[in-house]
């Protein structure tokens, strides 16, 4: 992760949203049948850069989103946008989920899979080029996501360590 991400943000001190990204009905065999419960992987943001993903499991649903809910609140991190996309390319790996994020002009929108769109989302990313490669599994997707997200670097930095202008960052 980027030295940059890991202040860590209350949830206390802004409005977040929840998106469900998944529900997954599991079993475990006892010796009476099988025994069902839930997971939920959430992802909560506040639509302006902070974002954060969580996995609830319980007996109940409406419990493993809540439990999901609170996980992500735990762990959410800051992104760099640029206008409402991102600031550069980046590739993110987690497990088998590989993803491919790119920045798109103004009145783009979303162009990506379902995962990757529900953290786009609640990132406040709305121009977006992404491809999801390898693993379609929404776990991977999503920590793949998260990967390519904090390794990102707000080009004022970029600029501010390098003693150059903005203009000179993206051009050259």
């Amino acid at each position: 992760m980027s030295k940059l991400n890991i202040r860590s943000i209350k949830a206390s001190e802004i409005e977040l949203k929840e998106r469900v990204v998944a529900i997954n009905r599991v079993a475990k065999v006892v010796k009476g049948g099988r025994r069902f419960s839930f997971s939920a992987i959430v992802v909560v943001g506040d639509g302006n850069g902070v974002v954060g993903y969580g996995l609830g499991k319980a007996n109940e649903v409406t419990d493993a989103i809540a439990k999901g809910i609170d996980d992500a609140k735990k762990n959410l991190v800051r992104v760099p946008l640029f206008g409402h996309t991102v600031p550069h390319s980046m590739e993110g790996k987690f497990s088998g989920g590989f993803v491919l994020i790119k920045p798109a002009a103004a009145g783009t929108g979303v162009i990506a899979g379902g995962a990757m769109r529900a953290v786009f989302d609640s990132a406040g990313i709305r121009d977006v080029l992404a491809k999801s490669k390898g693993s379609s599994n929404p776990h991977n997707v999503v920590k793949a996501t998260f990967d390519a997200l904090s390794k990102m670097r707000d080009p004022l930095v970029v600029a501010q360590q390098r003693g150059i202008s903005l203009q000179r960052v993206f051009n050259g």
